[in-house]
């Protein structure tokens, strides 16, 4: 075998990792164990000077370290994204068929409630925790679908479906946490310039302009007022995003040229800026009686617990019960290992941490804990519980064999 062979067999994999759903999880772990690894180093220092040391200038005196335009800036972006998502599978995609949107909508909603039940049970007596209920409570997309990419064809196509659906109703869920229980003192006068910048936005819509700069200059006006409200500046993003009209004039999809132009930036560059600015937790002096502290410990549980209690009860309750099908082609060990993936919260549960415990810095850190001990738990024993599952051809084969002696 020549040299040029050798070398192309030996980077087959990492193109194929790269080109599959698997490579955005893993660019996240990786992130953050470089985070993790800088922050516990002699460059530790300059990774917090990095993002909370004052900058020297900034055209926004409310951001005034790079973390916070990373966290209220770039963000805004991702939650852009995730409303340009959101909206499409309302319109014309999972979401628009009430018959398929029932399981999904029930298993989010459950998948929701039991982690911060668990929170509050594991936390509920320490007054100064109560605002980390939902933190356990989301499910990062790219990680967990990152996951199923490692399993190639041993996940069925109608269970990594229902797993994404999931998702994003679970986004949906998270958006409206934040805009609801995350918010600061709100400023009336900033609050009603944002609606009506969003229902300017709303009215070149309904009059079809279906120019996209238009579209950018709202956002960017929408973003600075909800910026100054009071209300997380992120919202502004999904609020931008429903005002992108589905289609243009002559037919092609104004939504999903923006989200495919975004995606990429979202997945490979945002998304791991942010893991990289805010998995940084320091281990030193923690030991273990920081790591099995209420917070982390309380977190950890909802996300490894409560996401697999909420989602798969649902399932079999919903299934028994006729209200809703289990996922197609999935056995119930299969729906089981998907539950437990659903308990990876990487990126929405380290944002609503920093939003919960803002004047708490040491909270903050044990609230990483907690996500990331949490997260990466849920994703060892999801790939386990998926790897070791017969697939359906398997089962049916053994099914066959069983009733034939």
């Amino acid at each position: 075998m020549s040299q040029p062979t050798i070398i192309s067999a030996a980077a087959r994999p990492f193109k194929a990792l790269f080109n599959s759903d698997a490579f955005e999880g893993v660019l996240l772990i990786i992130v953050a164990l470089i985070a993790i690894l800088i922050a516990n180093s002699p460059l530790a220092h300059d990774y917090h000077s990095l993002f909370h040391g004052t900058l020297s200038w900034t055209p926004i005196a409310k951001l005034d370290n790079l973390h916070l335009w990373i966290n209220d800036g770039l963000m805004a972006i991702f939650f852009f994204v995730v409303g340009l998502e959101v909206k499409r599978e309302i319109i014309a995609g999972n979401l628009s068929d009430p018959a398929q949107r029932r399981l999904p909508v029930l298993s989010a909603m459950a998948g929701m409630a039991a982690p911060a039940l668990i929170y509050f049970l594991l936390a509920g007596s320490e007054p100064n925790l109560s605002r980390g209920w939902a933190i356990p409570a989301a499910t990062d997309i790219a990680f967990a679908m990152g996951v199923l990419g490692l399993l190639g064809n041993r996940v069925p196509g109608p269970l990594r479906l229902f797993l994404l659906t999931v998702a994003i109703v679970d986004d949906i869920g998270a958006v409206l946490i934040i805009a609801l229980f995350y918010t600061a003192n709100i400023k009336l006068a900033w609050l009603i310039a944002s609606l009506i910048v969003a229902a300017i936005m709303f009215g070149m819509n309904r009059f079809r302009v279906d120019r996209i700069w238009p579209y950018i200059i709202g956002a960017l006006i929408l973003w600075f007022c909800v910026l100054n409200s009071g209300v997380h500046a992120t919202i502004a993003g999904v609020a931008a995003a429903l005002t992108i009209p589905l289609h243009r004039r002559d037919g092609h999809s104004l939504l999903e040229n923006i989200e495919h132009g975004l995606v990429g930036w979202n997945a490979y560059l945002i998304v791991p800026l942010f893991g990289f600015a805010n998995a940084g937790v320091e281990l030193d002096g923690i030991g273990l009686d920081g790591v099995f502290a209420p917070l982390p410990l309380a977190i950890a549980g909802g996300l490894v617990i409560g996401k697999q209690l909420g989602i798969f009860s649902s399932i079999v309750i919903a299934d028994k019960l006729g209200f809703a099908k289990r996922p197609e082609n999935s056995s119930w060990l299969q729906i089981w290992g998907m539950a437990v993936l659903c308990g990876i919260g990487f990126t929405m549960s380290l944002f609503i941490g920093a939003l919960a415990f803002p004047r708490y810095p040491l909270l903050v850190e044990e609230a990483k804990i907690g996500v990331l001990g949490g997260s990466v738990i849920s994703a060892l024993l999801g790939y386990i519980i998926l790897r070791l599952a017969p697939t359906r051809a398997n089962a049916e084969s053994e099914e066959t064999e069983s009733a034939a002696d």
